[in-house]
């Protein structure tokens, strides 16, 4: 892993050497002057700077130091910034201070803690970068509330846009925990009926003898225990949306019944007479195929084809590109506040735990999995043993470096093109569609004979 980089700005020779010896684990950058400084900071762009407030060509005074704040303040507002200062220097320290300088040490220097100081600078700096790509993140979605980067999710919100304004009944599919309710939620707040009640009911989670109450209500004394007039799920709904979640659960002769409310748009409480119309939006989930279904006759076909007149598949997390560590950053940060832990960072070992791991119980999985990992944590990381994923030995980490696979890209095109034309180096300039001293440039970078 490459050092991360740490601007120092010091006109004192000596003490250079001594912050490059004693701050080792950093890639020291160095600078005299405040225009050296600020050519650094374009050049490197550190988040963590040193300075001392007395710089040429007003060594003993801090105008140049404080000019130099002043422009990193502004250019790169995000960079940490620790002054270096004598007991002398005290009212422009509070100056400095002010004007928004990370922290500040005194001189003579204590190295263990200006190594403490600037490490938890470069913390600071990360939490608030991820922070920041966080919320940049969801401002680019376009579903409040989903976090991706994965163009087959983001394809997914955006037929989900398409569709909100319309009548259309839409069906959900997808794996438990993949977030359906949550794309239902999404129809809801983009669609006209956003002002109106957004009703939710899991086919699954009650019992059949229950359900058709639940969804149509039902009258005083319709059966014992019926002390009141109750409204059903459906009826609550009017106006808005109703989501039947797990639609392929529900039993049969219940199907016939919920076919005649999308038919007709009305209802009747049990136990009632009347007719009661009820103006809803449906939408509906199920991780089932209800196509096969409806072919073995479990479940009705012209209920089917009801429901589906807008059909929206939610990928599983295994398929999202880059998704997990994505949103294992998301749900950490979220907990951390929620629980009232301090910042918190997965270790190496434990983000790539992450992003092999299958998750066959999808977000809700693993948004459990961060929750738990972030009361258990013990110090600052979150390490393997607090997740409870298998660890991953055999395989190596991705290559994320841009220039390596670039380059590794080119080597195996070069490769090609040279062996379908037998080596032939005009023919392959052709092929690659670049000129014969370019090709012969690539060859000599790859080391290519």
């Amino acid at each position: 892993m490459p050092k991360k980089k740490l601007l120092v700005v010091e006109d004192d020779p000596g003490l250079q050497k001594q912050l490059r010896w004693g701050l080792d684990e950093y890639e020291v950058v160095v600078a005299e002057r405040r225009e050296q400084a600020l050519a650094q900071l374009r050049r490197h762009q550190p988040a963590v700077v040193t300075m001392d407030l007395g710089l040429p060509p007003d060594p003993d005074g801090a105008t140049e130091g404080l000019a130099l704040l002043r422009d990193i303040i502004t250019n790169a507002p995000d960079t940490k910034v620790i002054v270096l200062s004598g007991n002398q220097d005290r009212s422009n320290v509070l100056k400095a201070v002010g004007m928004g300088a990370y922290d500040f040490q005194q001189k003579p220097l204590d190295a263990d803690l200006l190594r403490l100081v600037i490490q938890r600078a470069f913390f600071l700096h990360g939490v608030q970068q991820d922070n920041r790509r966080m919320l940049q993140i969801e401002a680019d979605s376009p579903l409040a509330g989903i976090i991706s980067r994965d163009p087959g999710m983001l394809k997914m919100c955006r037929s989900v846009e398409k569709v909100a304004p319309s009548s259309a009944s839409v069906m959900l599919l997808g794996d438990s925990g993949s977030g359906k309710e949550l794309v239902a939620r999404g129809l809801h707040r983009l669609s006209a009926r956003r002002e109106r009640r957004f009703v939710a009911i899991n086919c699954a989670a009650i019992p059949e003898h229950l359900l058709e109450s639940e969804l149509f209500g039902y009258e005083k004394g319709a059966f014992t225990g019926a002390v009141r007039q109750t409204l059903g799920k459906i009826e609550l709904a009017h106006g808005g949306t109703f989501f039947l979640d797990e639609i392929g659960d529900m039993a049969t002769g219940l199907q016939g019944k919920l076919l005649r409310f999308l038919q007709e748009r009305v209802i009747e409480r049990v136990g009632g007479r009347s007719e009661i119309a009820v103006d809803v939006r449906v939408v509906c989930a199920t991780h089932r195929n209800l196509k096969a279904l409806a072919e073995e006759g479990r479940f009705r076909e012209d209920l089917f084809y009801r429901l589906s007149e807008i059909v929206l598949a939610i990928p599983p997390l295994r398929e999202r590109v880059g998704d997990r560590v994505l949103l294992a950053q998301h749900f950490k940060n979220r907990f951390c506040v929620s629980e009232r832990r301090s910042a918190l960072h997965f270790r190496p070992e434990a983000l790539a735990a992450i992003d092999a791991y299958t998750w066959p119980g999808n977000v809700r999985e693993m948004e459990n999995c961060i929750k738990r990992a972030v009361i258990m944590a013990e110090g600052s990381q979150i390490t393997l043993e607090d997740l409870g994923l298998p660890e991953v030995e055999s395989q190596a980490p991705e290559n994320i470096d841009l220039r390596q696979a670039r380059d590794a890209a080119e080597y195996r095109v070069m490769i090609k093109a040279l062996a379908r034309v037998d080596g032939n180096i005009l023919r392959a300039a052709e092929l690659l569609g670049v000129s014969r001293p370019t090709l012969y440039d690539l060859m000599s970078h790859h080391g290519i004979k």
